[in-house]
């Protein structure tokens, strides 16, 4: 008789192992290790052919230009912005994990785009964490009314248990289907708890193989641990088609949609949502909310691009004279080591003796800026708060900074001066040799072109800041 086997499995990380230890080998978590059953061998072997000489000939396999095409047909979500970070919709059979922090509006977000998709879809709404009372009270308090069709439509399901679900499923074949959340769900053929790394796997690999097989649209629900991360196993990421992440600032109205992983798009759109007593509403025009309007020292503007999505946002800088030793470095919105990279730019090549003062950096309106498109304008409002300056009204700078103090091309330049134009600015400090001289003019913008940081500033400030007399 053969003994059962058994492994166990860590629930931080998902690292298998024979025998128990207190401190799991991979990721060095404690007490994380959980006792599983091995799964029981079918007893399928291969076989080999009897006569040695036949060839076995491939039985499932075809040729890839054999295949016939089939259209990739997505699904309208109901808002624009959803649909922009998945790249044009939701494609039938695909699987879509949704996180973010606690009470920022995953919810909200999937309920309304449930209750727009039901006017011509059949979606079903599987809410594992609160009742189906529950989902009734948000869901009248959002709906902008859609009409009674829709609400025939909308299918609700308050359950946990998995196969309950998956019955579900099979019994309604929904053209969507919402999992809210993929960690409240429990299969009861294993031992441990809902939101353990076995379940949560289990789950989602029992929910992708239904929706594969029915071409059924799944949005799943998934939770953040502390560190920031999607919790669960990383398998779940790699299990899905999409993975978004749902950000914002507490203190703040305004919520950003990001694709961190996308098999049918591109991964670098971005999508703006503001946050209202009716649910979520989509913004038309984000660079409204990133913009102050201020006439300040320290305040420069540049153009970022999310994607395909240009947007004009205000930096904030402030240089003190420090009280300590070591001057303090703080930004919020861009990293760190790149401030600290452009302040020693600004000493070497301009004599700013920066390394005497604390510099404090902020993105307006808690927008996270990562691309070296903003070294200009990050160069321009810390040497504007030094130099107690105010940049003329109507001005941008676009442009990568480099360690030799020269100005470098950025990406997209032309889809930002349309951007900013449309905004009412006037004047772009750019670097030099960017050739769009012409679609400038075109655009009634004056552009101003630099090979080193120190030209560029001069055009921006109209002074030179590295005169003590400025």
């Amino acid at each position: 008789m053969s003994r059962s086997r058994s492994f166990f499995v860590c629930q931080s990380c998902g690292a298998q192992t024979r025998q128990f230890f207190g401190r799991c080998n991979s990721c060095g978590s404690w007490n994380s290790l959980v006792e599983q059953a091995a799964p029981k061998s079918d007893g399928r072997r291969r076989r080999a052919s009897a006569d040695p000489a036949t060839t076995p000939t491939a039985r499932r396999s075809m040729a890839i230009d054999a295949l016939a095409d089939q259209p990739l047909q997505r699904l309208a979500s109901g808002y624009g912005e959803l649909d922009r970070v998945l790249g044009g919709g939701v494609v039938p059979g695909s699987l879509v994990l949704v996180g973010g922090d606690p009470g920022i509006g995953k919810s909200t977000l999937l309920l309304q785009s449930a209750a727009a998709m039901a006017v011509q879809r059949s979606v079903l709404y599987v809410s594992a964490e609160e009742s189906a009372a529950q989902v009734k009270l948000r869901w009248q308090r959002l709906q902008d009314p859609v009409g009674v069709e829709a609400v025939q439509s909308l299918q609700l399901l308050a359950e946990t248990d998995l196969e309950l679900v998956l019955e579900e499923l099979e019994a309604l074949q929904p053209d969507v289907a919402i999992i809210d959340s993929i960690q409240a769900l429990h299969d009861g053929e294993l031992s441990s708890a809902p939101g353990s790394v076995a379940q949560v796997r289990e789950c989602a690999a029992a929910l992708q193989r239904l929706a594969k097989r029915q071409n059924t649209a799944l949005l799943l629900v998934g939770h953040v641990t502390k560190e920031g991360v999607l919790a669960g196993p990383k398998v779940l990421e790699h299990l899905v088609d999409a993975v978004l992440t749902f950000e914002g600032d507490r203190f703040a109205s305004h919520r950003l949609l990001r694709a961190v992983k996308n098999r049918f798009g591109a991964t670098h759109e971005l999508g703006v949502f503001e946050m209202r007593g009716q649910g979520l509403a989509e913004v038309g025009n984000p660079s409204e909310l990133f913009l102050s309007g201020d006439q300040a020292s320290g305040v420069a503007t540049i153009v970022a691009c999310e994607g395909t999505r240009p947007l004009v946002v205000d930096l904030q800088s402030l240089v003190s004279t420090t009280s300590y030793a070591s001057p303090r470095r703080t930004a919020t919105g861009i990293a760190v080591n790149r401030l600290h990279q452009i302040l020693a730019v600004l000493e070497k090549h301009m004599g700013l003796p920066l390394s005497r003062f604390d510099c404090y950096l902020a993105v307006a309106g808690g927008l996270e800026v990562e691309e070296p498109a903003a070294d200009l304008g990050v160069a321009a409002a810390v040497v504007a708060s030094y130099r107690d300056l105010t940049l003329p009204a109507g001005t941008v700078l676009l442009g990568e900074l480099g360690l030799g103090g020269q100005l470098r091309p950025v990406t997209q330049l032309e889809l930002r001066l349309q951007e900013a134009a449309r905004l009412g600015f006037r004047r772009a400090v750019v670097p030099r040799g960017s050739g769009l001289g012409a679609a400038a003019a075109a655009l009634d913008l004056e552009l101003l072109e630099a090979a080193r940081i120190t030209e560029a500033l001069v055009l921006a400030l109209g002074v030179d800041p590295a005169d003590d007399r400025a």
